[in-house]
């Protein structure tokens, strides 16, 4: 596996995401997938389709910061926009093994994406 397909796996995971396309994104993710996010462990692509279709629907844009790629692993930062932050930073990190997302390490401030304080 080169580096070049990581990326491009990742990149087309990202996007496909992103822009609410959740069944094409977990064409990316293998059936085992692990990831580590903020006050949860998901377990599985069940759990990771779940989390990722859950907060899918609440984005307005994406505003890409970085990214960077060693071999199997890749890395992005970006802000995803809802309609409550467009600034709050999140970091992904992502290991590929087999052709397939195996491992997700997602960090962001949960804060940011809850409802406005109200008054």
């Amino acid at each position: 596996m080169t580096r070049n397909f990581a990326y491009d796996l990742v990149k087309k995971y990202h996007h496909a995401w992103t822009s609410g396309d959740i069944e094409t994104a977990m064409q990316y993710v293998a059936d085992d997938v692990i990831c580590r996010a903020p006050g949860v462990d998901l377990d599985g692509k069940d759990a990771y389709r779940d989390f990722i279709g859950g907060f899918a629907p609440m984005l307005t844009g994406i505003g890409d910061i970085a990214e960077f790629a060693d071999g199997d692993r890749v890395a992005l930062f970006y802000y995803p926009q809802t309609s409550t932050t467009s600034t709050a930073p999140a970091a992904e990190f992502f290991t590929v093994d087999d052709d397939k997302i195996s491992q997700s390490v997602l960090i962001f401030d949960r804060l940011s994406y809850g409802p406005p304080d109200e008054g």
